[in-house]
C-alpha cells in the first residue's frame, strides 16, 4: 500500500515557473500608467508654447497689415480683410495647442489638486480660440482699410465677443485652480501670484471700453502666465520623472 501511496504523482509547494510574456497585475499596471507620460508632457509643452505663439503672430501681423493700429485695433481683428486668413489659422492653432494641452495636464496632474478642474478650465479657453476662428470680429474703427469707425454688431460679432469672454473668464478661473498643485509642489511664491494675475487680466478686459491697447495687455498676460505655469508644472514633472 506504501509503494502505491509513494508512486502518486506529487505537487509541489513552489510557484509554478512563468509563463513567457506573462507580467504580475502590478507590473501590467506599472507599465501601463508609464507609458503615457511622455506623450502626457509633449501635449502639455504644445500648451506651453501656444499663448507665445499666438502673440508673436499677431504682433508681428499688427505690424505688418496696412492701417492696424495697437491702440484703436483689437488682435483678433486682423481676421479681416483680405489677409485674415493668417490671423484665423493663428486662432486654430492656439486653440487645438491648449486642447491637446488640456488633456496631457489632466494626465501630468492626475490624483492630485486641480486634476479635474484645472485642464477643463484650459480646454474651455482652448475651445474659445477656435470659436473666435469660426465666428470672427466685427470691423470698425477704420479697420480693415475702408471700414466705418462705428463697429455694427453683427451675430458672428456677438459671438466672437461671448467666445472671448467665456474663455477668458475660464482662463482666470483656471490660474485659481492650478494655484494649489503649485503650493502642493512647494511653489508658494507661483501660487501666490497665479492667485493675483486674474485680478490684473480681468482689470485690462473692464479697461476695454477706454483703452483698447489695455484689453490687448490683459489678454497678452493671460497668455504669457498661462505658458509660464504650464512650462512650471512642466518642468516640475520631467525633474521628477
Amino acid at each position: 500500500m506504501n509503494r502505491i501511496l509513494d508512486d502518486r504523482p506529487r505537487t509541489s509547494d513552489a510557484p509554478a515557473a512563468p509563463v513567457p510574456g506573462d507580467h504580475p497585475p502590478a507590473a501590467r499596471t506599472v507599465s501601463a500608467s508609464a507609458v503615457p507620460r511622455p506623450a502626457a508632457r509633449a501635449l502639455l509643452a504644445g500648451a506651453v508654447v501656444a499663448g507665445p505663439l499666438f502673440l508673436a503672430a499677431g504682433v508681428a501681423q499688427g505690424v505688418a497689415r496696412e492701417g492696424f493700429d495697437f491702440t484703436r485695433h483689437a488682435i483678433s481683428q486682423l481676421a479681416l480683410g483680405d489677409a485674415g486668413g493668417l490671423q484665423t489659422v493663428n486662432f486654430v492653432v492656439a486653440g487645438v495647442l491648449l486642447l491637446a494641452g488640456a488633456a496631457g495636464l489632466r494626465t501630468v496632474l492626475r490624483g492630485g489638486p486641480g486634476a479635474t478642474w484645472g485642464p477643463a478650465l484650459i480646454a474651455v479657453f482652448g475651445a474659445s480660440f477656435v470659436a473666435a476662428a469660426a465666428f470672427p470680429a466685427d470691423a470698425g474703427a477704420g479697420f480693415p482699410v475702408g471700414a466705418p469707425e462705428a463697429v455694427t454688431m453683427s451675430p458672428h460679432g456677438t459671438v466672437h465677443m461671448a467666445a472671448g469672454m467665456v474663455g477668458y473668464l475660464a482662463l482666470c478661473a483656471a490660474f485659481a485652480v492650478l494655484a494649489r498643485p503649485l503650493a502642493a509642489r512647494g511653489r508658494r511664491t507661483w501660487a501666490l501670484a497665479s492667485r493675483l494675475v486674474p485680478v490684473a487680466v480681468l482689470a485690462g478686459f473692464l479697461s476695454s471700453a477706454a483703452s483698447v491697447l489695455a484689453f490687448t495687455a490683459g489678454a497678452g498676460l493671460g497668455l504669457c502666465w498661462l505658458a509660464a505655469v504650464l512650462g512650471r508644472l512642466l518642468a516640475d514633472v520631467r525633474r521628477n520623472a
